[in-house]
């Protein structure tokens, strides 16, 4: 990952880290993008911070690349990127009355996904003097948050009347249960872009995530959104993965090596003494770093070797079995994501998605850019 750089020495002294390889995240970007249709434009998905590889480091890098507009979830996440950024950005969750003139006066694309929020949009806008530029969302089945298809093409053509709102988008997300379930979401997408068109309404439409990028390449409309994959998250079966690099390698110090006799306990544990007498070492990262709290499950890398987690992961530490490597001590490093430990391995030890896996890495935890 580090291609032999020297580790800065504010993380050369901290008890835990990540490493960004931000080569690969340009890589992975310029992969999806060579995977759209003429005319088509990719979103990248920066909420959550980037999925946790740290959100302005990534705006820039995608600036230089040519990205036009980017997506977050949250009024927050929007202003810290059009603060430090000249890119357009659209917020996709709700905005709440208190975060909307921010907002507008920033110039952040809002989602409208009920008629109520539309008239709030618009109230807010019009006190402001600013206009309000506006992406109308469908709930076309994943059931999270949008207008009803039903009722969606009066709404929109309502909700576009509205002074102070400048409607530019149409956009839903696919639950992706199933292609029977995926296609009902397409018709029904379909059918509301219609009603607007035949109103004279005109909209910038996208509906693709990562997943939906490499399943339905027939079905980009006028963007695709990509979070997932620009971090190194390849959907599953995807018959050439080697196009999506991995992005993000999560370090700790090992902190103190010791002996422990056959019957002990670790850490918090109660369920499961050592079998035998043990050399184990504490490394400088928990759970409150975003660590899965494994419970006598999952591995580490320490000198190239494999070690297993002892026990149950702490808050701030957690323990491995170093008795067969050959010389750890205080100092070394381990890994527990990157190397031969691959994103899906440490999802699944962990029990949930490869997305939470980069994204539940704390803000405690210093980020290293290479």
């Amino acid at each position: 990952m580090n291609g032999g750089m020297r580790v800065p020495e504010d993380v050369a002294r901290a008890r835990c880290w990540v490493e960004v390889d931000l080569k690969a995240i340009a890589a992975n970007y310029l992969s999806a993008r060579a995977m759209l249709g003429p005319g088509c434009q990719l979103i990248p998905v920066l909420k959550g911070n980037a999925y946790g590889c740290g959100a302005l480091p990534v705006a820039h890098v995608l600036a230089g690349l040519g990205a036009r507009l980017l997506a977050v979830a949250t009024v927050g996440e929007a202003l810290e990127v059009l603060r430090a950024t000249d890119i357009g950005v659209l917020v996709m969750g709700p905005a709440g009355e208190a975060e909307l003139p921010a907002a507008i006066d920033a110039g952040a694309a809002l989602t409208a996904y009920s008629p109520e929020q539309a008239r709030l949009i618009g109230a807010c806008a019009q006190a402001l003097n600013r206009p309000a530029r506006v992406h109308f969302k469908l709930d076309t089945g994943l059931h999270r948050l949008g207008y009803e298809p039903e009722t969606a093409a009066r709404d929109i053509i309502e909700a576009a009347k509205l002074k102070g709102i400048v409607p530019e988008g149409l956009f839903t997300h696919l639950a992706l249960h199933s292609a029977s379930l995926d296609e009902r979401q397409f018709e029904a997408f379909d059918r509301v872009a219609g009603q607007l068109e035949g109103a004279g309404l005109h909209l910038f439409k996208h509906v693709l995530d990562s997943i939906g990028l490499v399943r339905y390449p027939d079905r980009q409309y006028g963007a695709v959104r990509v979070g997932a994959w620009l971090y190194g998250v390849c959907p599953v079966g995807y018959e050439h993965p080697e196009r999506d690099k991995p992005v993000a390698r999560f370090m700790a110090r090992v902190a103190q090596v010791r002996s422990v006799r056959a019957g002990e306990l670790i850490g918090y544990d109660d369920d499961h003494p050592l079998g035998r007498d043990a050399l184990v070492a504490t490394l400088s990262v928990g759970f409150a770093d975003g660590c899965p709290r494994f419970v006598e499950t999952g591995e580490v890398e320490v000198r190239g070797r494999r070690a297993r987690v002892l026990g149950r992961v702490c808050m701030d530490q957690m323990m491995v079995d170093v008795t067969a490597i050959e010389g750890v001590r205080a100092g070394d490093v381990a890994t527990l994501l990157g190397g031969g430990i691959t994103i899906e391995e440490y999802a699944r030890r962990g029990n949930f998605n490869r997305n939470e896996a980069l994204a539940r890495i704390g803000p405690r935890v210093p980020r290293v850019y290479y």
